[in-house]
């Protein structure tokens, strides 16, 4: 076993298994751009690695990920449609690396996997989810919208267009129900069932999984998934660039008083709904 640290992913190398922590616990994994640059390397060592077959991509105890870092975009300034499609390139770019690893990628899930950290889930090949796991993409309740477009070719139309008309939050049952994830575990067996998944898979020839996951993806483009990804690019673009009054107080609030207490603006909004 060899294991590498650095301030934003780690990465372990179990056997044939290279096992990846987004390290960023005080923003529950938040995808600034520096995580996305330092987990896009990290999944180019171990796809160059001869020696791994599988990799294993977890977050920390509470959160997977809870998706891109709000906070940074309000900081960075970013408002017009060039600049949306600039950043959201790089967005798409990491999990469709993901999508497109030639070896087999399992998530292993624990607490919160939202927006992009939901879509960088979802990209992976197999998802093992903790009984705690919540997945959903809330973002259409701030005057967004998702990212990598991956859910109509994963759950359907129907389900698609609820959870992303609506932003709701699903739990890890659930998420298995709607075929979004292929199992969940008790949380204190998810290390452990990942693990014993993760090295059965590896038992197979590097070549034949290789191409046996080419396979797949090429069968996903086949019906139209990398066009509609490309295409939702450009959309997103113009629908985060949109000026709307609830985009604009959820933006000031950000700037203001800090991106808890916008969160907390939002979800009052969509609360008092549901009561």
């Amino acid at each position: 076993m060899t294991t590498s640290t650095d301030d934003l992913v780690r990465t372990e190398y179990r056997g044939e298994v290279a096992w990846l922590t987004i390290n960023r616990p005080k923003k529950l994994n938040a995808l600034s751009v520096e995580v996305m640059q330092e987990l896009s390397q990290a999944l180019t060592a171990a796809e160059a690695d001869p020696a791994i077959k599988v990799v294993v991509l977890q977050g920390g105890d509470k959160a997977f990920s809870v998706g891109y870092d709000i906070a940074q975009e309000v900081e960075m300034g970013v408002s017009t449609a060039e600049q949306w499609h600039a950043g959201l390139t790089n967005n798409i770019g990491l999990s469709m690396q993901v999508w497109r690893l030639n070896k087999p990628v399992i998530a292993a899930v624990s607490g919160w996997a939202l927006a992009g950290g939901c879509e960088l889930a979802m990209a992976c090949d197999l998802i093992v989810a903790a009984d705690d796991a919540q997945f959903g993409e809330p973002e259409i309740r701030f005057g967004s919208g998702p990212v990598t477009l991956l859910m109509p070719f994963l759950l359907g139309q129907k389900a698609t267009n609820e959870l992303l008309f609506t932003g709701d939050i699903i739990d890890a049952e659930r998420a298995a129900t709607l075929g979004m994830i292929n199992r969940v575990v008790p949380k204190a067996d998810l290390e452990t069932t990942v693990d014993i998944l993760a090295r059965k898979i590896a038992l197979t020839p590097l070549s034949i999984l290789r191409y046996t996951k080419r396979a797949i993806t090429r069968a996903y483009d086949a019906m139209g998934l990398t066009s509609a990804v490309e295409s939702n690019l450009d959309v997103a673009a113009v629908l985060n660039s949109a000026e709307t009054p609830e985009r604009a107080e959820f933006t000031e609030l950000v700037a203001t008083k800090g991106l808890g207490a916008a969160l907390a603006w939002r979800d009052e909004r969509y609360g008092a709904v549901e009561k």
